[in-house]
């Protein structure tokens, strides 16, 4: 491992929720919540003002709902976040060849192999400045974890949320490390953290303690070997320039053959929830699930299903792989399990794709048809004016949806550059002078060539 703290991780501070809010004046300093808002809908991110009410990222958007009542739902604009997230990467790219995105709002950078930085100081100059440009660039905020190696340059970055900069200082890894819980390490999921307490391990200290050896009986030989170097602040891995993901998946081999069909159907169900959890880290989904079971006798069988569209739906890729475990033969006995995902996509769950719940208003419950009416006429509108979408109108400009329902839309009409919230008016959803916008840039004036323009 180098000795220089010259590997950088950028995490963008709640990205699609702040893209929201620089976008829309009247929701900055407020609970946003960005997502698929009908009813298998999940959370894709949340501002800070939401997390303090306990919601997060990939919590079902019903129980968001209830712990914050008063935030703004809005539907995913991902053209919109590729756009900027291009503009992040591109700032990136300046710093160094050796770029690794992870999804659309984090990237590891070899700042050393552009000649950026080749110390302490030249590497916390150059994440300064790098914030200070992507703040210039998109009026957002990011921030950057500095360190010898990836595992602790994202260690960094974690404790230097929300707009933030940690540089973690030769020498000092060890100690860093050594109060923080198990699951800190990557490859210390669910399932390995539980197995880690139970051997009475809870945090990188003690795994370090423990010794090789032991966690090499506890979790294998090439899981033991890879958490052990970890604990020890050992990381070896490059920053790898962008490559094409062409699946995700997880699996495990179990030292005692599995018989019990039901405990197999549940191991399968655990992978599946791992498998997602990566797909999700990464801000992927995939329309392909794979099951793969090796059977006491070494013969390895595969099984897959296509679906109609990408998914990251936890419970979408569960019932695949379970109707796909209904086919293979266990009776034997089972060594190992694997659930995966291919034909994979840069955006997220079908859900949050959807046009989906608008926040209908309620200002005139007298007027509400019967339900089924209700929700065919919703369906209807929100198809057209999903909520936070960008529209224009010809006497008022250019807004964005608050919400629809009951044949009306309500806008509130703003820009990135408005001063203070809007007005707020509402038509009918067929008004001829209201129609669907282009988002505007959040940034104008003398970086404004660097601004979106136009993105549909």
């Amino acid at each position: 491992m180098r000795r220089t703290p010259t590997v950088l991780h950028l995490d963008m501070d709640a990205f699609f929720a702040s893209v929201e809010q620089a976008s829309k004046p009247s929701l900055r300093g407020k609970a946003v919540i960005v997502g698929g808002l009908g009813p298998r809908g999940v959370v894709a991110t949340c501002s800070y003002e939401a997390r303090v009410f306990g919601v997060h990222s990939a919590m079902p958007m019903a129980q968001a709902r209830r712990l914050a009542p008063n935030a703004a739902y809005l539907v995913p604009r991902f053209e919109f976040y590729r756009s900027i997230s291009e503009q992040v990467m591109a700032l990136l790219g300046a710093l160094s060849p050796l770029v690794e995105p992870l999804s659309l709002d984090e990237a590891f950078v070899d700042l050393e192999a552009g000649g950026t930085a080749w110390d302490s100081e030249s590497a916390r100059l150059a994440g300064i400045k790098l914030r200070a440009d992507i703040r210039a660039v998109t009026g957002l905020t990011g921030s950057v974890g500095l360190a010898a190696s990836k595992m602790l340059a994202k260690i960094a970055s974690e404790q230097a949320k929300p707009d933030g900069l940690v540089l973690i200082e030769p020498g000092t890894e060890r100690a860093l490390l050594a109060p923080l819980p198990v699951r800190t390490l990557p490859g210390v999921g669910p399932a390995t953290g539980d197995q880690l307490r139970r051997a009475g391990i809870t945090t990188v200290e003690e795994m370090a303690e423990a010794g090789e050896d032991e966690l090499v009986r506890l979790l294998g030989k090439a899981h033991g070997h890879a958490l052990y170097a970890m604990a020890l602040a050992r990381d070896d891995r490059p920053v790898v320039a962008e490559r094409e993901t062409k699946s995700v998946s997880v699996e495990d081999t179990y030292d005692v053959d599995i018989h019990d069909r039901v405990r197999v159907g549940l191991e399968v169900q655990r992978l599946a929830d791992r498998c997602v959890r990566r797909l999700r880290e990464a801000g992927l989904s995939g329309r392909t699930i794979v099951l793969k079971v090796r059977r006491y006798d070494f013969s390895t069988l595969t099984r897959s299903e296509t679906l109609r569209g990408p998914t990251d739906d936890p419970a979408v890729v569960r019932e695949a792989a379970a109707r796909l475990l209904e086919s293979v033969d266990t009776t034997g006995g089972v060594r190992l399990l694997g659930v995966g995902v291919s034909g994979l996509a840069d955006f997220t769950q079908e859900d949050l794709f959807a046009q989906a719940a608008g926040v209908l208003a309620d200002e005139h419950p007298e007027e509400r048809p019967p339900d089924g009416e209700r929700a065919e006429a919703e369906e209807h509108a929100e198809r057209r004016w999903p909520a936070g979408h960008d529209v224009r109108h010809a006497g008022f400009g250019h807004g964005w949806v608050q919400g629809s329902g009951l044949g009306r839309v309500t806008v509130r009409f703003e820009t990135p550059q408005s001063e203070g919230a809007g007005r707020v008016r509402t038509f009918r959803t067929e008004d001829p002078e209201l129609e669907p916008a282009d988002p505007l840039p959040l940034v104008v004036g003398e970086l404004g060539d660097l601004g979106v323009r136009g993105v549909g």
